[in-house]
């Protein structure tokens, strides 16, 4: 008996519902937030928005903060391909460099939604704490490429120190009034430094 006989959706079709869903709570969360601000909408509106329970939204979301970051998979993964995917003769951290400086900055011709999103973010304390955190919960799976393509032990503190770094540079950067520069600044120094652990590189 096939899954649509016995009443049950395809594995493929539930996956794209239960994703689909996701996006919708995600698309009318942060609508909202950008139309209120995010102090001034509740979980139950946000629901209500999506056309779902609470239930389920605490079932793909469950924290609010997390409402505003449904893409953490997706980052870890360009994080990790700027290193493994950089051209030949590039560095690990100006590879790292013009990762960070293409996903946290939204250039003065940028998409508006974006940029509205990040003044959403950088202006709430609480979404900018929460994004720190989750962006550094990458740092493991950052140091172990850095390990792989450098040719160093998986267990380097140096490569550990160098992803740590990478991630928290730029919010060392924020507050200043050229970015652009603060970042290209924190990396010049990790690259420099790095320079002396790889020469090679």
């Amino acid at each position: 008996m096939s899954d649509t006989e016995n009443g049950s959706a395809p594995v493929g079709r539930r996956e794209r519902k239960k994703a689909a869903t996701r996006q919708a709570i995600a698309d009318a969360a942060l609508r909202l937030f950008l139309e209120r601000g995010y102090d001034d909408v509740g979980i139950r509106e946000i629901a209500e928005a999506a056309d779902v329970s609470t239930t389920t939204l605490f079932k793909h979301f469950p924290v609010k903060e997390a409402l505003v970051f449904d893409e953490e998979a997706d980052r870890e993964a360009h994080l990790l391909a700027a290193v493994r995917e950089r051209p030949k003769g590039q560095s690990i951290p100006a590879a790292l460099r013009e990762h960070a400086l293409h996903s946290r900055m939204a250039t003065a011709g940028g998409d508006a939604r974006f940029t509205a999103y990040l003044d959403l973010v950088n202006s709430t304390p609480a979404l900018r704490d929460y994004s720190q955190g989750m962006w550094l919960r990458h740092t493991a799976a950052l140091a172990q490429a850095i390990a792989e393509e450098s040719s160093r032990p998986a267990d380097d503190p140096a490569c550990t120190a160098l992803a740590h770094f990478v991630l928290e540079a730029p919010r060392a950067a924020r507050g200043h009034d050229d970015l652009r520069q603060a970042i290209t600044v924190a990396f010049d120094l990790l690259e420099n430094g790095w320079r002396a652990l790889a020469p090679g590189e």
